[in-house]
C-alpha cells in the first residue's frame, strides 16, 4: 500500500447522463483557432494551418448549476462556448467515449498581455474554475452530426455556430493529439469555439448548448 506524505485530492470526475458511473477526468486538452470566424474576430488568420494546442489541469474542472466567483487578477474575463469530447479505451466507438458542453473561461488581459511579450498563455487559460463542463453524453446515444452549438448571457444569445463550421474536425484533433501527445482514456478535449465570445460580470448566468446533450449552465458571483 502506497504512503503519501499528506491526503491526494479526490479524484476529478463528471457525471454521465442516464448513469450512476461518473467519468474520471485525467487531463484537458484544448484547441484554439478552430472556427474561422472566431479566428477573425481575433484578428488572426482564418486559413487552415496547424491546429494551437493548450492545456488545462482536471482541477479546473466546474460542474453545471455551480456559482463561479469572479477570477482573481483580471477585469476582463471572456466566455468562450465549446464542444467537449471525452476519450475512451480505444475499442469503444474509435475511442471517443462522449461528449459534453464545456465553456472555456479566459482571462482575456492576461492573455493579451503574454501575447505582446510573445509569453506563454497559461495564467490567461489554466487557472482554478475555468473549465465548466456539462454531465457526459454516451458517444453511442447521440447524433451530433448535424448539431448546434449556442451560448447564452442572462438569457440573450451570444453565440450561436453549427458544430460542421470546425477547421479540424474532431476525427483529426484526435489524430493529431494522439501522435503529437499523450492522449489517454480520461482526457478530455475542448475542441474550440466560434465568434460571439465575450465578457462576463458579476450576477451573469451563462447557458451552453449543443444539441442532443445536457447544457451547462453556471452564474458569476
Amino acid at each position: 500500500m502506497t504512503k503519501f506524505a499528506f491526503t491526494p485530492h479526490d479524484t476529478v470526475s463528471l457525471p454521465i447522463t442516464g448513469s450512476d458511473e461518473r467519468f474520471p477526468v485525467r487531463r484537458i486538452y484544448c484547441v484554439g483557432r478552430n472556427y474561422a470566424d472566431h479566428v477573425t474576430e481575433m484578428g488572426g488568420d482564418a486559413s487552415r494551418s496547424e491546429p494551437t494546442f493548450f492545456t488545462k489541469a482536471a482541477e479546473t474542472i466546474v460542474h453545471s448549476g455551480t456559482d463561479i466567483p469572479y477570477a482573481p487578477n483580471t477585469s476582463n474575463l471572456h466566455f468562450e462556448i465549446e464542444l467537449v469530447v471525452a476519450i475512451g479505451p480505444d475499442d469503444i466507438n474509435d475511442g471517443i467515449f462522449g461528449y459534453g458542453v464545456g465553456i472555456d473561461l479566459t482571462r482575456r488581459d492576461v492573455q493579451s498581455a503574454a501575447k505582446a511579450k510573445g509569453g506563454p498563455w497559461d495564467r490567461a487559460k489554466n487557472f482554478h474554475r475555468s473549465a465548466p463542463c456539462s454531465a457526459l453524453t454516451r458517444a453511442e446515444t447521440v447524433d451530433i452530426t448535424a448539431a448546434n452549438l449556442s451560448i447564452t448571457k442572462n438569457g440573450e444569445t451570444m453565440q450561436n455556430a453549427p458544430l460542421s463550421q470546425m477547421i479540424w474536425k474532431t476525427p483529426e484533433i484526435i489524430s493529431r493529439l494522439r501522435e503529437d501527445m499523450d492522449l489517454q482514456p480520461g482526457d478530455l478535449i475542448y475542441t474550440g469555439t466560434p465568434a460571439g465570445v465575450g465578457p462576463v460580470a458579476i450576477g451573469d448566468e451563462l447557458s451552453g448548448h449543443v444539441d442532443g446533450l445536457a447544457p451547462i449552465k453556471v452564474r458569476f458571483i
